[in-house]
């Protein structure tokens, strides 16, 4: 099994990067996802990151990404609900890049 190591301690992932122990995510880790993925971010970038995490505590899933933008847009308004803003934070698809960042499963469906 792959593994990631980032301050002295490794953490396994799977063969696309994507964190095999959730309980293991912590911002240290979503730094290092987000640096492999050639993102800065910014706290646009952590409310996304951090409602990924409350979705999945809650509905036991990493949501599409038609199903993120209309839970966001529910969530912080309209202006942040669509998917040209979720692009533009994760160029490689918004709920794809995200979750990887956000330390959860790639959403089903995405390829």
């Amino acid at each position: 099994m792959p593994s990631i190591e980032i301050n002295g301690k490794a953490y396994e992932v799977d063969e696309e990067g994507y964190l095999i122990n959730l309980a293991d995510w912590n911002t240290d880790v979503a730094n290092y996802m987000a640096q492999q993925e050639n993102l800065t971010m910014t706290d646009n970038h952590w409310e996304v990151v951090n409602f990924l995490r409350e979705y999945y505590e809650e509905y036991q899933i990493a949501p599409a990404v038609r199903v993120l933008t209309k839970a966001i847009g529910k969530k912080f308004g309209p202006e942040k609900g669509n998917s040209q803003y979720l692009y533009e934070l994760f160029p490689y698809g918004p709920a794809k890049q995200a979750c990887k960042v956000a330390g959860l499963p790639k959403p089903t469906g995405c390829i």
